[in-house]
């Protein structure tokens, strides 16, 4: 089986580098996700998975059916993580789907500074919660906070606290730092608290 958790030579190894990538990509009057996964590249399986995330913890996730389109991409692009493809499959009708691209490279500014912070506080510590076979109960986490994401959207703040979860989780298959998945448990926590209370 291939290591999904692999990067490829040019990409991006920081959350800065998938914010830059991602404002980059917003280059004509809209952007499509197949123009994100083009920049990206189809076997950058990590950086591709933080753009949904990162997405919906920004004021886009206000579009409506946004956190559930989202939540469907996390889920499909960590599911084939998990399954241990090698290069990245999503269908068409989603590669199609597009936003303003003004309205991404702002989202992309609004992250540039938070991403700064967390590529300054990572380092690579728990390793063995990124090692297989604990990396795929990372997958799978990510695979859970997508699914449920369409069923949450009508809970106010869920989807961009799972959001944040699997932000967390992609990270820390990025930079290999594995106490950011146990801050991502405590995020997903959250989110279940937020959930039980308001219904």
């Amino acid at each position: 089986m291939t290591d999904p958790n692999r990067q490829t030579p040019d990409s991006p190894t920081t959350l800065r580098g998938v914010v830059d990538r991602l404002h980059d990509a917003a280059n004509k009057e809209e952007t499509s996700l197949n123009d994100v996964v083009e920049g990206l590249g189809h076997a950058s399986f990590v950086p591709v998975l933080l753009v949904p995330a990162l997405a919906v913890v920004t004021p886009l996730s206000g579009v409506p059916l946004f956190s559930s389109t989202c939540g469907i991409l996390i889920a499909l692009i960590a599911g084939q993580m998990l399954l241990g493809r090698r290069h990245l499959w999503l269908p068409r009708w989603i590669m199609k789907r597009r936003v303003p691209s003004d309205r991404l490279r702002k989202a992309a500014d609004s992250l540039r500074k938070p991403a700064d912070w967390l590529d300054a506080h990572t380092g690579k510590r728990l390793s063995v919660l990124v090692r297989p076979p604990m990396d795929r109960l990372l997958h799978l986490a990510c695979v859970l906070c997508g699914i449920a994401m369409p069923v949450l959207e009508l809970v106010p703040f869920t989807s961009s606290i799972l959001g944040a979860a699997v932000v967390l989780l992609a990270m820390t298959l990025l930079v290999r730092d594995g106490l950011l998945a146990l801050l991502a448990l405590a995020v997903i926590g959250a989110a279940i608290w937020v959930g039980v209370q308001v219904v």
